[in-house]
């Protein structure tokens, strides 16, 4: 089994398939992944499964590995594991989680928004850049800084599941650059492609670090680890205009009530 836990995961669904879907059972969705670097051994400890569920997950994988012969179910593990729905941060990933708020609020209208594009007759470019303002100035600068500048240097950026999360902020990025483009151009389609393209991966991206990678990075902080991002978030935050995150608060109140108007 040692050489399977040491394996690419990747590879490992490739030679195996039920594996992928096995793991997607668990809610582990790596066959989606675009990197699929990760060992099958890290895979297993950054999820931080109930000792219970992870006994069965490898009791699964293994008759799966192994057909023919009888496998045993393991000892469940002594660990650390929340209780399920509670997940508690530490202040700096707090922060971050706070901020996710926002955002979603703000991927919320990106539905009503398409409808809204669809149903005009011109484009309404300055309500779309409106939404592309708050994306590159909100969630990239803002928010996206403060992982890619501090959390991630601090975590190692070569390691796969931040690699994934970088990865992630590029193709929004790119996303967003198109929408602009199609804003420019008056091109519905184009817009409304890349605006979903864009909701679709930020809403699994915000999943993916609330309930994955933001508790492993937690797990792994000292006292003094805490207290250091806390402070350098915070040097982060400070850098900006005092009445920022008032600012795109207020914008994200204004779209909200843009599109509200036009359903009725």
């Amino acid at each position: 089994m040692e050489e399977y836990l040491n394996k690419n995961i990747k590879d490992l669904i490739t030679q195996y398939p039920q594996v992928g879907k096995i793991l997607e059972r668990y809610n582990i969705g790596c066959t989606t992944c675009s990197l699929g670097s990760c060992l099958f051994k890290d895979i297993i400890e950054i999820h931080n499964l109930a000792p219970d569920v992870e006994v069965e997950l490898m009791y699964e994988i293994e008759k799966e590995l192994f057909p023919g012969k009888e496998i045993k179910k393991r000892a469940p593990k002594a660990k650390a594991v929340q209780a399920q729905g509670e997940i508690k941060y530490s202040p700096p990933i707090k922060k971050l989680v706070d901020e996710h708020v926002l955002i979603k609020r703000l991927i919320a209208l990106i539905d009503p928004l398409c409808e809204h594009i669809n149903k005009s007759k011109e484009v309404d470019s300055r309500l779309v850049l409106d939404c592309v303002d708050f994306i590159r100035n909100y969630a990239d600068k803002y928010h996206h800084m403060k992982e890619e500048d501090v959390l991630f240097k601090n975590t190692g950026e070569g390691l796969d599941i931040i690699k994934v999360m970088l990865e992630d902020h590029v193709t929004g990025r790119n996303h967003v650059k198109q929408v602009v483009e199609g804003a420019e151009k008056r091109n519905k389609q184009q817009i409304v492609e890349h605006i979903q393209g864009y909701k679709e991966l930020l809403t699994q991206h915000i999943k993916k670090e609330d309930e994955i990678l933001y508790p492993w990075i937690d797990r792994g902080l000292s006292t003094a680890d805490v207290g250091r991002l806390y402070e350098e978030f915070n040097q982060k935050d400070a850098s900006l205009p005092s009445d920022f995150e008032a600012k795109y608060q207020d914008l994200v109140a204004k779209v909200e009530g843009i599109l509200k108007k036009g359903r009725e």
